[in-house]
């Protein structure tokens, strides 16, 4: 399997080439050449199985057999159940558990695989990598967490200052190991990310420090992730079309679901579920993908206006023209704004389905939830699920993504069900821990300046 960009420029880069690039050296993100449909019968396999069997698609033989198996088991090994996806169902519904993983978020499932991943590769060809990510709440800990103490990398992650949860930036800040870098942003999330892709850009500096994307612009985070549709479709038993809701905000996580339809997965819709920050509900609703002000709440890995996969769905819904996509993007960049004709916009709305939940709604959603059935959804899931009931066809299957542990959001789940969370020992004591982080303006330059201060030579 070979990988190309999305802007038509970068070709014929191999899976190992496309783990290490990150973004496209043309500026656009990497996909595979061709989406491959599965019609064998996997349905009797285990995570782990299935994981093995649908990477190898887009591995190939890049990777011996034997060695991506030590791969996967290494990396689901510290997950508190052997299920990996622990699939519940309650009423009417079925939550699939994504935060079994050691900081307790989705993030997991595909950054201790590329943490591994990474590791492997570097030792394979003796050489060393800084990692740059950026995160607006679980992505920073999950990435550091799968490569913190790894011989021969150094991890840079941004985060915006004061706009992650308190437990959130806390999973990142108190990381003792040396080869950890933890910078707060003044800004927003979208000002991490913005600073994370132009410093990708910077072709020149990209190779001279050897960085590596942790950020769902890698194509190995939405591979890792196309494999829990499977096995959350897998688990429920069913042999006709489904709905899947997604807590939405960098569009990587909904994206996996839209490549695992792709593959030939009997999905219905995709069910895109956004807060207040709703510009990719509004584009599945008008056709119009519109910039505006990141509004701050308490689903606070939501809060993203510019959604970096979501070029890859466009170069999927302009029939893969790389031309017509950096002519997108660069008329989003300059005027903060894309249209759609009426026709894309019936494509579009043939696969997804997406509406808003407020901050009130998505709290009613958490008691009103828990009241029903004792479950307690974080406030991500719980805007899936808000969401997810409001557009489901009941007649087929639902299945919410849980994208998150609600003890990391201990405020929002109190106000909702009137009780904390219970703590998992992996939280337990964390609030006394030391910090270790360093608060940096939006700045480009700047943040140049510090990753060349530490970045491993």
């Amino acid at each position: 399997m070979f990988y190309q960009s999305t802007r038509g420029k970068t070709k014929n880069i191999s899976f190992i080439q496309a783990v290490k690039m990150g973004l496209a050296n043309d500026g656009g993100l990497l996909i595979p050449q061709y989406i491959p449909v599965i019609k064998e019968d996997l349905s009797q396999l285990n995570f782990r199985e299935l994981t093995l069997y649908l990477m190898k698609i887009y591995i190939g033989d890049e990777i011996e057999e034997s060695t991506l198996w030590e791969l996967i088991q290494k990396s689901y090994s510290s997950f508190d159940t052997d299920e990996i996806v622990p699939i519940i169902k309650k009423d009417d519904i079925y939550i699939a558990e994504l935060f079994h993983g050691p900081t307790l978020a989705f993030k997991d499932i595909a950054l201790q695989f590329l943490g591994n991943l990474f590791e492997y590769i570097l030792q394979r060809e003796e050489k060393k990598m800084n990692i740059l990510g950026a995160t607006s709440g679980d992505t920073g800990s999950a990435a550091i967490e799968g490569v913190r103490g790894k011989k021969n990398m150094n991890i840079f992650i941004l985060y915006p200052y004061g706009k992650v949860s308190p437990i959130q930036q806390k999973q990142m800040t108190t990381v003792e190991e040396k080869n950890v870098f933890c910078i707060a942003i003044n800004g927003s999330f979208d000002d991490c990310q913005y600073i994370v892709k132009k410093i990708f850009s910077d072709i020149q500096f990209k190779q001279k420090y050897m960085l590596g994307a942790v950020n769902s612009i890698n194509w190995t985070r939405i591979l890792a992730q196309i494999i829990y549709y499977f096995y959350a479709y897998f688990q429920i038993h069913t042999k006709g079309s489904v709905y899947f809701s997604v807590p939405t905000g960098n569009f990587g996580n909904i994206f996996a679901g839209f490549i695992a339809k792709k593959m030939g997965l009997d999905i219905d819709k995709l069910i895109l579920a956004t807060n207040e920050n709703d510009i990719l509900s509004k584009f599945v609703n008008t056709g119009i993908y519109k910039k505006g002000k990141v509004t701050n709440t308490i689903s606070p890995s939501m809060d993203i206006q510019i959604a970096s996969n979501f070029e890859r769905y466009l170069y999927y819904l302009f029939d893969e023209n790389g031309e017509k996509i950096r002519h997108l993007m660069n008329t989003f960049s300059k005027y903060g704004e894309i249209k759609i004709d009426k026709q894309k916009l019936q494509t579009v709305q043939a696969d997804f389905l997406s509406a808003k939940a407020t901050e009130t709604e998505t709290t009613e959603e958490i008691r009103n939830f828990y009241k029903e059935t004792g479950y307690i959804l974080d406030p991500h899931t719980a805007v899936g699920v808000k969401v997810g009931r409001q557009l489901r066809d009941k007649e087929k299957p639902l299945i919410c993504l849980a994208t998150a542990h609600p003890a990391k959001f201990r405020k929002p789940v109190e106000k909702g069900t009137g009780m904390l969370p219970p703590i998992p020992p992996s939280l337990q004591n964390i609030e006394k821990k030391k910090e270790k982080f360093t608060v940096i303006d939006a700045s480009f330059e700047q943040v140049k300046t510090f990753i060349e201060q530490y970045a491993l030579r």
